[in-house]
């Protein structure tokens, strides 16, 4: 059988890795310990209305046990401290709900930025596979005379590529019309540089 060296050094065995617990962990344990904590002061209150405690020293009054200056002193002091007690309950409650809340929104804002990411880019191809027939619509509907006083059905709801997507079509008194209705609205230089140009070749 094989013996070890004298001094020979022994190589020591390795510790499986162990994962840091993540941060929602620790934000679960602190808000296990909140609520352990409140749930403490409650039990360590004593809730006593004003009527009942006066009952009490006045009953102790009338038995010659304490002046009535002193238990008008007592009531106040009780009252007093019940107070105090009832605020630091209500600001401990308060911490807990907002605690709370901090971590339900931490855990639902990656979803909500997923799912607006997805309508947004579903949108986005929705609009995209529809322009070219909205735009042929748009253009048969002022051909035929169809609609309001309008050149652009829809116009404000519109973003500047739609709008511009749409000028190619315009007689010169339809693009005055777009004009005064960019002035008046978002007034976008890219779209009214484009009616100006437009209007200086008709």
């Amino acid at each position: 059988m094989a013996t070890q060296k004298k001094g020979a050094k022994t190589k020591p065995a390795k510790r499986a890795a162990t994962k840091s617990s993540p941060r929602s962990s620790g934000s679960a344990a602190r808000g296990d310990k909140s609520v352990e904590a409140f749930r403490d002061a409650l039990e360590r209150s004593v809730t006593l209305s004003r009527d009942r405690v006066q009952e009490v020293v006045d009953d102790a009054v009338g038995r010659g046990r304490m002046t009535r200056g002193d238990a008008e002193a007592m009531v106040s002091r009780l009252v007093s401290r019940s107070r105090q007690q009832t605020d630091e309950l209500i600001a401990e409650l308060e911490k807990l709900v907002d605690q709370a809340r901090k971590q339900v929104e931490t855990r639902v804002a990656p979803a909500r930025k997923r799912a607006e990411k997805t309508a947004g880019r579903a949108a986005k191809r929705v609009r995209t596979s529809a322009e070219p027939a909205l735009v042929e619509a748009d253009r048969l509907r002022r051909r035929a005379g169809v609609g309001g006083a309008e050149p652009i059905v829809g116009y404000d709801a519109l973003n500047a590529t739609q709008v511009k997507s749409r000028l190619k079509d315009l007689k010169a008194a339809e693009l005055r019309k777009v004009r005064t209705q960019e002035k008046r609205g978002k007034a976008r230089k890219g779209i009214l540089d484009d009616i100006e140009r437009r209007l200086e070749k008709k």
